[in-house]
């Protein structure tokens, strides 16, 4: 069955962006083989992304540092509560859909794992709904003192099994988690 597998950065106090959305802290050289990124990209053919990150993606693509071309044979779900902008970068579809009915939809297909890009309130909502399979985080040993969180803020509390840590010689460490069933925080229970 096909994966929806988070892949992503934060800074080294958890955050994916700063407040603003900027990623500035993200411009660093990197070694060789990317953090392993030319092996995720093979294993997957689809991405799920926010409404913010798509707006984020419409920016550098008109700054000319992103074309969405060099994603060939890969498609883009976007999902948002706003309706889609009158233009949709190609490639890309906008999704209104239920979570659960949408994941089980798509994981019903044959291809290849699913990428969730983010941001933090999409990979919540998936995660509540019990749709994400695997965390893959590079750490990136920067604090940014403030930002956007990995996963918007719900009371939850979510078991994860530890696949692999890999550290590489710049300092950053990717961590690679399967996700267990998520359930409501000790905090949201009722007591007895």
């Amino acid at each position: 069955m096909r994966k929806i597998i988070v892949y992503i950065a934060t800074s080294a106090d958890g955050f994916i962006a700063r407040k603003d959305g900027a990623v500035d802290w993200l411009d660093r050289p990197r070694p060789k083989g990317n953090y392993g990124m030319g092996e995720f990209w093979k294993s997957i053919d689809t991405i799920l992304l926010g409404r913010k990150t798509y707006d984020m993606a419409v920016r550098f693509h008109k700054e000319g540092k992103f074309d969405p071309g060099m994603y060939g044979g890969i498609k883009h779900y976007v999902f948002s509560r706003r309706p889609p902008p009158k233009t949709v970068l190609a490639g890309f579809e906008f999704v209104r859909e239920p979570i659960k009915k949408f994941a089980k939809r798509l994981r019903a297909q044959k291809g290849k794992n699913i990428f969730m890009m983010g941001g933090g309130g999409l990979i919540a909502s998936f995660l509540d709904a019990g749709e994400i399979d695997e965390f893959i985080i590079s750490v990136i040993p920067t604090f940014i003192g403030a930002g956007i969180p990995l996963i918007a803020p719900r009371h939850r509390t979510v078991p994860l099994k530890l696949v692999s840590i890999k550290k590489f010689s710049d300092g950053v460490v990717r961590l690679h988690y399967a996700v267990s069933e998520a359930r409501p925080s000790g905090k949201a229970r009722k007591r007895r």
